[in-house]
This record gives C-alpha cells, structure tokens and sequence, in this order.
C-alpha cells in the first residue's frame, strides 16, 4: 500500500483490497485454527487410544498369570482387532500363541506368531516372534520351515539366539557338526543362554567320543 497516499485514499485502497482478498485470508485463518485444533484432537484422540490399550493389555496380562486362559484369548483377541497399529497387539498375539500352546493348539500359535512377526515395526518385537515360530515349527517337526523362517532374520543383537536355534534344527536332522558350528557361532555372539549352549556341546563331544 503506497503510504504517499490520503487517508481517505488509503481506506479505499483498503476496502477494495480486502474485497479482493478477504474471502483468501479468512479461509487460511480458518484453516490454519482448524489445523491447530485438529492436531490437539488428534493427540488427545491417540492419547486416550493408548491409555485403553494399556488398560486391556494390563488385564491381559493378569488373566494370563492367572491361568485364566478362555478370558486371555477374549482379550487379546480384542487387543489385536481394536489396537493392530500398536505394540501392544503384538505382545497380545505373543501372549495368545503361549496360551494355545499350553492348551496343545499349536497351528493356532503359529498362526498368532506368524502374525505379530509380519506386522511388529519394533526389530526386537519382531525377532522374538520370529525365534518362537522357528522353535514351535521345530516343535512340530516342520525343521525346513523353521530354517525358511530363521533364512530371513537379520545381523543384529539376536544374532546368538538365531544360531542356537539353527544349532537345534541341525541336530534335528542329525547333523551333529552343523549343530556343533552352530552352538559355537552362539557363544561367539554372546547369546543369552550360554550356559545351556555350552551344555549342548558338550553332551555332543560326549557323544562324538562315544561313537
């Protein structure tokens, strides 16, 4: 606005501005309050989402402890339909895969493991349900769809627990020096369960004396 102009010059030059314009300029202080309280909405939204998926998550758990194993299922059940973008679905899916094994449904526990390792974001959430498929699929005789599972696990700070595992499968299928290489490679990755490791190894030395 040029300020070499009148007063009654600079309200007109005003009036036909904000004629112009006006409608623009209260469009973006709508949108941008309605982004603002939008924003809030939406925190407090997943705010409250969070605090009810806790609120589930925490009877879960007590039903599980409880031995409560019908009302556990219910209630991961809901957790996983509701909550499925949170963690929270997965450690409910892991909680559901160790209720079914007890009750000796494990193709249901595959299922819920299968489950939370596609859809865990978390690598360690993700690697746990990845370890404790491998190991019900061994359980269950399936040794090649265990090491198809174990094939696709990353380098990372599971990498002892994913070589004690392949030691297992290995000595499944009766190779003992895969199996042997396999618990060696755990304890150069500092796996947790050393000590039963070593144990595995030396009851196959035993056995290598032996024949």
């Amino acid at each position: 606005m040029d300020i070499h102009l009148s007063e009654e010059e600079q309200v007109e030059a005003l009036k036909k501005w904000w004629k112009e314009n006006g409608i623009s300029v209260a469009a973006g202080v709508v949108i941008g309050l309605g982004g603002v309280f939008g924003w809030q909405y939406w925190n407090k939204h997943q705010d409250q989402v969070a605090e009810e998926a806790s609120y589930q998550f925490e009877q879960l758990n007590t039903s599980v402890a409880a031995g409560l194993n019908e009302p556990a299922l219910k209630q991961a059940e809901v957790l996983i339909g509701s909550y499925q973008d949170s963690s929270y679905a997965i450690f409910a899916a892991l909680d559901a895969a160790k209720v079914m094994l007890e009750q000796g449904n494990s193709a249901g526990a595959q299922g819920h493991l299968q489950w939370a390792m596609d859809n865990a974001e978390d690598p360690s959430l993700k690697q746990t349900a990845r370890l404790r498929l491998a190991r019900v699929m061994l359980g269950n005789g399936d040794t090649d769809g265990a090491e198809g599972v174990l094939a696709q696990a990353p380098m990372d700070g599971y990498q002892g627990e994913v070589a004690e595992l392949r030691g297992d499968i290995a000595l499944a299928k009766g190779d003992q020096a895969g199996a042997r290489a396999a618990y060696q490679q755990a304890l150069d990755n500092q796996v947790g369960s050393s000590a039963l490791v070593r144990m595995k190894l030396n009851d196959l030395a035993v056995t290598a004396n032996d024949s």
